[in-house]
C-alpha cells in the first residue's frame, strides 16, 4: 500500500497535473459557455448570416497569429527560463500586438473585397478583425503570461472570461431583438470582447507587475518570433481557410452547415488543449537538453492524449444526430459533416504535441516550415475538391492535411534526433508524473 500511497501523493504534488486539472476545470466551465452562445446564435442567424460570421471569423484568424509576431510565445520562453524578463517581454508583447494587429486590419479589409465575392460586408469584416486580432490578442497574450509562470488557473480564469462574455452577449441578443443578423451580432461581439481584454490587462498588472518595453531586446529575437506566428499562422490555414474558400467557392449556407459540425470538433478536443498548454513551459525546459528528451516527455503524455482522442471521436459519430435538435432541424446536413470530421479530434491528438516537441527543442524553424508545406497543401486540395464537392471536398482536405502533418512532424523529429545524437546531444530527462 505504502507505493501506492507515495504515487499518489507524488500525483497530488505534481504541478503540471495541478495546472492541467485548473485548464480541465476552465476548460468545463468554457464548454458549457461555448455551447450557450454558440448553440444561441447558430439558431438565432440561421445558417446563411452564421455562415458569413464564421466566414469572416475564419478569415482573421488565418493571419491573427500575426497579430503578436510571436512575442507571446517568446514571452513564454524567455520567462520559462529566466523569470527577471518578464516585464520587457510582457511590454514587447503587448506593443507588437497593438502594431501589428492594425496593420494587419487593414491589409484584410483591402483584400477581403478579392476574397469574398458576394454576402460578407467590410464592416462585419472590421468588426470581427478588431475584436479577434486586437482585443482578443489582449487576453491571449495577458493569458501567455501566467501560463510563463506556470499560473495555469489564471490562465483558464481568462479563457472563462472571454468566453463568458460573449455567452452574455448572446443572451442578451437572444432576449432583447426578435431577428438579428450577423452585423448586430459583430457589434456586440466587439463590446463583449473588448470587456475581457480590459480584465485581462488588470489581472497581469495585479499579479505579475508592469509592461515595461524594450524593443531592441525583441529586435535580436524577431527571427524566432516570425517562426512562431508563421507556425499558428501555418496551423491556423489547414484549420480555418477551408471557411472562407467555402464561402467564396460555395454557398454561405454551406459554410454554416460545415462551420457547426467543425465547432463541436473544436469543443471536444478542449480537454487536450487543456493538457497542452499545461505542459507548453515544460516543453522548453526539457528541451535545453536537446529533442530527444522533449520527445521523450511528448511520449509521456501521447497514451492519455490519443486515449482521449479514440473516445471523443466516437461520441461524436454516435452522438452526431442529435446536433440539428440542439442547433436547429435547418442544420440537418451538420450530422454528415460532424461524421467525415470526427477523427479530426484524434489527429489533432497526435501532431500538436510532436510539434511542441520541435518547438521546446529549438527548432520552431522546422515545425514551421512543414506546417507551412502543409498549409499550402490544403489550400491546394480546397481550390480542387470544394468545386467539385462542397463541403465535403473541404472535410476530405482537412482529414488529409491533418494526417500528413503527423506524418510528416514524426519524420522531421527521427532525422533531427539522430543528427543531435550524432552530434554528441544526449537525453538526460527526470522522472516526472504526469496526468
Amino acid at each position: 500500500m505504502r507505493p501506492i500511497a507515495n504515487w499518489k501523493r507524488r500525483i497530488i504534488q505534481s504541478q503540471i497535473v495541478r495546472n492541467t486539472i485548473s485548464m480541465l476545470a476552465g476548460g468545463a466551465v468554457r464548454l458549457g459557455l461555448q455551447a450557450v452562445y454558440f448553440v444561441i446564435i447558430a439558431r438565432l442567424l440561421g445558417p446563411s448570416q452564421y455562415g458569413a460570421f464564421v466566414g469572416a471569423a475564419a478569415l482573421i484568424g488565418v493571419v491573427s497569429p500575426f497579430a503578436m509576431l510571436g512575442t507571446g510565445n517568446l514571452m513564454i520562453q524567455s520567462v520559462a527560463r529566466d523569470r527577471t524578463t518578464f516585464r520587457e517581454s510582457w511590454g514587447n508583447a503587448l506593443c507588437m500586438t497593438g502594431i501589428a494587429s492594425g496593420a494587419l486590419l487593414i491589409l484584410i479589409l483591402l483584400g477581403s473585397r478579392l476574397i469574398f465575392a458576394r454576402g460578407i460586408s467590410l464592416s462585419l469584416v472590421a468588426l470581427v478583425g478588431f475584436s479577434d486580432l486586437f482585443l482578443a490578442g489582449i487576453v491571449g497574450v495577458a493569458g501567455q503570461a501566467f501560463q510563463a509562470f506556470e499560473q495555469l488557473h489564471r490562465t483558464a480564469r481568462l479563457n472563462v472570461t472571454l468566453t463568458g462574455t460573449r455567452a452574455v452577449a448572446a443572451l442578451g441578443l437572444a432576449i432583447f431583438v426578435r431577428h438579428p443578423d450577423a452585423a448586430l451580432w459583430a457589434r456586440l461581439y466587439l463590446l463583449s470582447t473588448g470587456v475581457a481584454a480590459v480584465y485581462a490587462f488588470g489581472c497581469v498588472q495585479r499579479y505579475l507587475g508592469s509592461p515595461s518595453v524594450a524593443l531592441g531586446l525583441l529586435r535580436h529575437r524577431m527571427r524566432e518570433g516570425f517562426y512562431f506566428s508563421f507556425s499558428l499562422s501555418s496551423a491556423s490555414i489547414y484549420n480555418n481557410i477551408d471557411k472562407p474558400m467555402l464561402a467564396r467557392l460555395s454557398t454561405l449556407d454551406a459554410v454554416g452547415m460545415y462551420a457547426t459540425a467543425y465547432r463541436v470538433v473544436d469543443i471536444a478536443f478542449q480537454p487536450v488543449g487543456a493538457l497542452l498548454a499545461s505542459a507548453y513551459a515544460r516543453f522548453f525546459r526539457h528541451g535545453e537538453n536537446g529533442l530527444a528528451e522533449t520527445t521523450v516527455f511528448a511520449k509521456r503524455l501521447l497514451p492519455f492524449s490519443v486515449s482521449y482522442g479514440v473516445f471523443a471521436g466516437l461520441g461524436l459519430v454516435v452522438g452526431a444526430p442529435l446536433l440539428p435538435k440542439v442547433v436547429g432541424h435547418n442544420y440537418a446536413t451538420a450530422v454528415e459533416a460532424l461524421w467525415w470530421l470526427s477523427p479530426l479530434v484524434l489527429l489533432k491528438s497526435v501532431h500538436y504535441f510532436l510539434a511542441d516537441s520541435l518547438t521546446g527543442a529549438g527548432f520552431q524553424g522546422h515545425r514551421t516550415a512543414v506546417q507551412a508545406i502543409i498549409g499550402f497543401q490544403n489550400v491546394l486540395l480546397n481550390l480542387w475538391l470544394i468545386p467539385a464537392y462542397g463541403w465535403r471536398g473541404a472535410a476530405w482536405s482537412s482529414l488529409e492535411s491533418d494526417a500528413m502533418l503527423i506524418v510528416t512532424l514524426a519524420a522531421t523529429i527521427v532525422f533531427l534526433t539522430r543528427k543531435q545524437r550524432s552530434s554528441g546531444v544526449t537525453c538526460r530527462i527526470e522522472p516526472e508524473i504526469v496526468p
